[in-house]
């Protein structure tokens, strides 16, 4: 019997709330640091963000169907970016750098569906298997996930939350390991010892 995914969604929905709220608290308080009028805040949060992250999702996206919504949301989007009154005001140069704070925050943002896709959807189907995972499994994938996958651009999710970079996981996890210690000796070795 499958487990309702609405039951599923609530159960998730504050933790999700959460994570969104706190990337909206870093994306405000970027702009707050602009002294900028209120038009232009609300000219990022309304249109630019939205095309950045639009952008972002066409990329990740593999099947057809959905690269093409994809596709026709975005081009609506562009279309309202320019125009925009506050995109008809920049320069070319400082329209990029706008686009590049946005992406960056686009990259940075937690969607929603990833309780259900990727990482935590293959973690949730173990779970809805009765199979469970080992306690420390988990907090393993974790550390992975945030701080060794890499993204096209190189940085990792952890590098790209916090905004600084990280040591190499692995050669980090390789400078906590001692010299290994020797494989056992089968009864049959050490009866052909003696």
């Amino acid at each position: 019997m499958k487990k309702d995914p609405l039951d599923k969604l609530r159960k998730h929905r504050a933790g999700i709330s959460a994570l969104v709220d706190l990337w909206w608290q870093t994306v405000r308080q970027d702009l707050m640091q602009l002294a900028m009028t209120p038009r232009w805040p609300q000219w990022a949060e309304d249109v630019l963000l939205p095309l950045m992250y639009w952008q972002e999702q066409l990329r990740r996206t593999r099947c057809p169907g959905h690269k093409a919504q994809i596709a026709f949301v975005l081009q609506a989007v562009e279309e309202a970016l320019e125009r925009h009154s506050c995109t008809r005001q920049l320069t070319p140069e400082v329209l990029t750098g706008w686009k590049a704070w946005a992406a960056e925050h686009a990259r940075a943002f937690q969607r929603a569906s990833s309780a259900v896709e990727g990482r935590n959807g293959y973690l949730s189907q173990m779970q809805h298997n009765h199979r469970g995972l080992p306690t420390r499994r988990y907090q393993v994938w974790t550390v992975w996930h945030n701080f060794d996958c890499l993204a096209a651009d190189g940085t990792t999710p952890a590098s790209r939350f916090f905004r600084r970079s990280f040591p190499d996981l692995f050669e980090s996890v390789l400078s906590q390991i001692d010299e290994l210690p020797l494989p056992r000796q089968h009864r049959q070795a050490l009866a052909a010892r003696n």
